[in-house]
């Protein structure tokens, strides 16, 4: 569902519904919807007690304190794809969600590739990159480092020639995590409500490793089992979250 917030944006909204295949309501109406504002594209749920609104921001907020502050190739994320030195890695994140992780990466030198099924999530993420091609800041490496390709992750890693084929494959499935876990954030229970979990998991990491030139990186819940039950090569922790690696030279 697509909702109209403000009677200046109709002509925009009507554009992007018919670029994604939503439908038009003239006001909000029970359950989770898009709405355009004059500022983003968001995701909310009209019902009692609902979080607030789910959208992607790349400057402010979590995201833009992280680029500042996150410890660069230090992190456990950049370990795990392999950053050393200047070697900057061709990576393809499978699953790109609202993008963070994608982010972080192309913020570190990375060019990624960012797959994602859901239309109404890959709207989403074009909005926030959007809106971030314009800062002064990250807009000209975002331009240049992050691309939004709208599709079936598993058929469109099968399609690839050799010539294509990434360094690393980046996959964050969508799992579901204890329901009273103070880890399950807004974004994640609103979109959990609406897109519910990857269950192609084995699927998924089986296109990864058939791609993939030098590693798969799986990120999972620090209480959370191999995906697919597969073993990886080694396994990165950090506070909340691991890394799983999947080294191709060791398969």
């Amino acid at each position: 569902m697509f909702v109209v917030s403000d009677e200046l944006q109709q002509e925009r909204a009507k554009a992007l519904a018919q670029r994604w295949g939503f439908s038009l309501a003239d006001s909000p109406r029970e359950g989770v919807q898009l709405q355009i504002t004059r500022e983003r594209l968001q995701l909310v749920e009209q019902s009692e007690g609902a979080p607030g609104a789910v959208y992607v921001d790349f400057i402010g907020g979590a995201v833009g304190h992280r680029h500042r502050f996150g410890g660069g190739r230090g992190q456990t994320i950049a370990k795990a794809v392999g950053l050393k030195g200047g070697n900057n890695p061709r990576v393809v994140d499978a699953t790109a969600g609202l993008g963070r992780d994608a982010f972080v990466l192309a913020s570190l030198g990375c060019h990624v590739t960012m797959i994602e099924r859901s239309a109404v999530v890959a709207a989403l993420l074009e909005d926030g990159l959007a809106r971030a091609a314009d800062d002064l800041d990250v807009g000209g490496w975002i331009r240049e480092r992050m691309h939004l390709i709208h599709a079936d992750a598993v058929a469109w890693m099968d399609s690839l020639d050799e010539s294509d084929l990434p360094d690393v494959v980046y996959l964050d499935p969508m799992f579901p995590h204890k329901q009273k876990s103070a880890l399950v954030k807004k974004e994640m229970r609103l979109l959990q409500k609406l897109l519910g979990f990857d269950e192609d998991e084995a699927a998924l990491l089986d296109a990864a490793l058939r791609i993939a030139r030098k590693r798969v990186v799986v990120k999972r819940p620090d209480f959370a089992h191999p995906l697919a039950q597969r073993k990886p090569s080694m396994a990165i922790k950090g506070k909340k979250h691991r890394f799983d690696v999947y080294v191709r030279a060791a398969m």
